[in-house]
């Protein structure tokens, strides 16, 4: 399969929510990191993700990546589903993050929906309205921190966006991969408006 070297340049609209979860309840992290946790609650970001033109691939994805400690910003993605092979296979291979194929639906307009599922059934469906938002593109640097080849690697992501606050209604099959989700709401759910991201070193 063969897919862009990194890193890579992407763009397009997401639509994230934060979540705050008992670290009891967390899925697997890579050996050696702890998540931040405070109260007991660690943090959870899921994301709906329409990668579009100019990026260098166009593609869409659902993530959930969990907040961990380190010399800065980071988080280790625990679940991840793409409709797209070349993505599969590069995040697999460049920076060990485990993707796997869903079959992901978006209507973009007033309010954006979502929706993934696979073989074995529904993981979420989402709804967001976005709200007020910055009228400038605001910066953004952090750390993805996963397991490739036995070894922990850690890859720098920038990005630019307009971020607007949002509404949003999930659903998430409480036997699914997000169960762990089911029965939460989020604190905060945003629309990240015309990012332009570089994943990778």
């Amino acid at each position: 399969m063969t897919y862009p070297p990194e890193p890579w340049n992407l763009a397009g609209q997401a639509y994230l929510s934060i979540w705050r979860v008992p670290a009891a309840d967390l899925p697997e992290l890579p050996g050696g990191v702890k998540p931040v946790v405070l109260g007991g609650r660690a943090q959870v970001f899921t994301a709906w993700v329409d990668y579009q033109p100019p990026g260098q691939l166009s593609y869409h994805e659902l993530l959930s990546t969990v907040a961990v400690r380190g010399p800065r910003v980071s988080s280790s993605i625990t679940d991840i589903w793409v409709d797209s092979e070349i993505s599969l296979a590069g995040g697999r291979e460049l920076w060990g993050i485990p993707k796997d194929l869903a079959t992901l639906s978006f209507t973009h307009g007033k309010t954006f929906t979502a929706s993934a599922a696979t073989e074995d059934g529904w993981i979420a469906t989402a709804a967001f309205t976005p709200r007020l938002g910055l009228p400038i593109a605001a910066p953004a640097a952090f750390d993805v921190v996963q397991t490739l080849k036995g070894d922990l690697k850690r890859s720098p992501v920038r990005a630019k966006a307009r971020p607007h606050l949002a509404s949003a209604d999930w659903s998430v099959n409480p036997e699914g991969p997000l169960g762990y989700l089911s029965g939460h709401n989020p604190s905060l759910n945003l629309h990240v408006r015309d990012f332009s991201l570089r994943f990778g070193g």
